[in-house]
């Protein structure tokens, strides 16, 4: 297993993903959170949930009700997280722009993580722009996590090349 990094001393109204708990908790949050792809929002709310877990950038999860459904196209991808269960995945379809496997959500999430019943998280990286109260949000590095990196957090994070074994 590779050595965890030294993380990062968060200022003021900063978060350290290295104070955030294993196995992952989740927090309501009153944030204004968008999505938006193909110059369409998808989605925004105010209702959003946190998935707060060690080394990750918080995870955005919308209200299913606060999402612009009619734009998903549920795709055969399904992915196992060892915390919150089986992962459906759709791909996000406005006009010609289609983004594959762009968002996913949790049909019958595992014990503990019930909240998350019937709400959508968007891979930042695979939309044109995620906002968290007007931020552009950053994606983690590479392709694998779908978290929503703001000014509030501070790292090092999960997901780039060499970051795995953390």
């Amino acid at each position: 297993m590779q050595q965890r990094p030294t993380p990062e001393t968060p200022g003021p109204g900063q978060e350290s993903v290295w104070d955030y708990p294993r196995p992952p908790a989740i927090e309501d949050t009153d944030e204004h959170v968008q999505v938006w792809f193909a110059d369409v929002l998808v989605a925004t709310t105010r209702r959003a949930l946190r998935v707060l877990e060690t080394s990750h950038a918080p995870v955005y999860y919308v209200p299913r009700e606060d999402v612009r459904v009619e734009f998903l196209a549920l795709s055969a991808q399904k992915t196992i997280c060892e915390f919150k269960g089986v992962a459906s995945y759709a791909d996000l379809v406005v006009g010609e722009e289609r983004s594959a496997d762009a968002c996913w959500w949790y049909d019958e999430p595992a014990s503990g993580f019930e909240p998350l019943k019937d709400a959508i998280a968007f891979y930042p990286r695979r939309v044109d722009r995620c906002l968290v109260d007007h931020e552009v949000v950053r994606p983690v590095a590479g392709d694998l996590y779908g978290s929503w990196v703001t000014s509030r957090v501070v790292g090092p994070f999960k997901g780039g090349i060499g970051t795995y074994g953390w």
